[in-house]
C-alpha cells in the first residue's frame, strides 16, 4: 500500500558484509532500540535532533547526506515523519518504515475518547491541534511505547545487521536475547508500579500515550489538542477549566521542551498539577538500556505527579 514503506529486501541491493554497519534513525526511541541490538559493534546515529518535531522537520545539507549515506535507515511511517517520502525516493540504501511490520500491535485514533477540541464558531482560529491531526481511523504512530511493538522492531533490526554483517550475527542474536527478556522483566516491573495510578484522573497537550496507558491500565480524562502558541477564546478556556473541575484533583501534562501557555490559565485556582511527560527520551544517553530507561522515566513521570492525588 505504501509503495516506500518497505523499500526492498537487504539480498536485493547485494550488500557486502562490513565490518561496520551505519544505522541511522529517524527519531531517538527508534536510535535507542537499535543501540540495544548494536551494542559492541557500532552505535546508531538519529536524525532529528532533540526538540524536533519529527512532524515538520527541515534537513539541513549535513542531514542529506547522513541520511544517503547510511546503511541501514528505520522510520516510523509516513503518518508521523511526513517529510520523509519524498527524501527516501532518492535513496539507494534500505529503509524501512517500521509501521509496516506485520507482528505490531497497532492502535488507530477513534471517536471514542473524549477530546477537549470542540469550540464555538466565534473562536475557531484560537483552537488547533497540537504538531498534527489525529484523524479517527488513522493509525497511532507512537507505536514505540508498546514492548511488544520495541520487540518486533528490534528483530528486524537484529535479522538486517545480521544479513548486512554475517561475522557479528551471534553478537546480535546475543543482544537481541538479552534485550528480550530485560523487556519482560520491566514489563512486570511497570505493572506492579504503576496500578495503584489506575482510574486517578489526568489529561494531556497531545494524544501520545496511548501504547503506554493500554499497557497499564491508565487512561487520560481529555485531550486539550492545542497549539502551544495559540491562546483560546474565553468561551473555550472556560469550558476546559470546567472539564477540569469535574475531574477535581487532576494532573495536567505537557510535553517537553514546550509547556503550552494555557497551562497555568487553566489550572489557576483548581487542584491541579502541571507536569511534564517525555515520550521520545531527547536527553537519554544512548545506550543498550536507554530503551528501558525512557519507559523507566515515564512511568516516574506519570507516578511523580498522579500519586499525590
Amino acid at each position: 500500500m505504501f509503495r516506500f514503506l518497505l523499500l526492498g529486501c537487504l539480498s536485493v541491493w547485494g550488500i557486502s558484509a562490513q565490518a561496520q554497519v551505519q544505522i541511522l534513525t529517524s527519531i531517538k526511541p527508534l536510535q535507542l532500540i537499535a543501540a540495544a541490538i548494536q551494542e559492541g559493534q557500532g552505535k546508531p546515529q538519529v536524525l532529528l535532533p532533540p526538540g524536533a518535531s519529527p512532524h515538520y522537520f527541515v534537513l539541513r545539507p549535513s542531514d542529506a547526506k547522513r541520511l544517503d549515506t547510511a546503511d541501514l535507515f528505520y522510520w516510523i511511517g509516513p503518518d508521523l515523519e511526513n517529510f520523509l517520502p519524498r527524501l527516501l525516493q532518492q535513496r539507494s540504501q534500505p529503509s524501512l518504515a517500521v509501521q509496516s511490520l506485520t507482528d505490531l500491535h497497532l492502535q488507530y485514533f477513534a471517536d471514542n475518547h473524549q477530546h477537549e477540541d470542540e469550540h464555538d464558531a466565534e473562536h475557531a482560529d484560537d483552537l488547533v491541534e497540537h504538531d498534527h491531526a489525529h484523524q479517527p481511523g488513522t493509525v497511532d504512530t507512537h507505536l514505540w511505547l508498546s514492548t511488544h511493538n520495541a520487540r518486533v522492531i528490534a528483530q528486524r533490526m537484529s535479522a538486517d545487521l545480521s544479513q548486512l554483517d554475517p561475522n557479528n550475527a551471534s553478537l546480535y542474536a546475543t543482544n537481541l536475547h538479552a534485550f528480550i527478556q530485560r523487556l519482560k522483566h520491566l514489563d512486570q516491573q511497570l505493572k506492579t508500579e504503576l496500578k495503584p495510578l489506575q482510574g486517578k484522573p489526568f489529561f494531556v497537550f497531545h494524544e501520545a500515550f496511548n501504547y503506554f496507558e493500554q499497557a497499564y491500565g491508565l487512561q487520560h480524562a481529555g485531550v486539550f489538542a492545542l497549539s502551544g502558541e495559540v491562546q483560546p477564546g474565553a468561551k473555550h478556556v472556560n469550558q476546559m477549566r470546567t472539564r477540569l473541575q469535574q475531574a477535581g484533583p487532576s494532573c495536567v501534562f505537557s510535553e517537553p521542551p514546550i509547556q503550552p501557555r494555557l497551562a497555568h490559565t487553566l489550572a489557576d485556582g483548581l487542584p491541579v498539577t502541571l507536569a511534564e511527560l517525555d515520550a521520545l527520551g531527547a536527553n537519554l544517553d544512548v545506550s543498550a538500556q536507554g530503551y528501558e530507561q525512557l519507559l523507566k522515566n515515564l512511568a516516574g513521570q506519570f507516578s511523580a505527579c498522579l500519586s499525590s492525588l
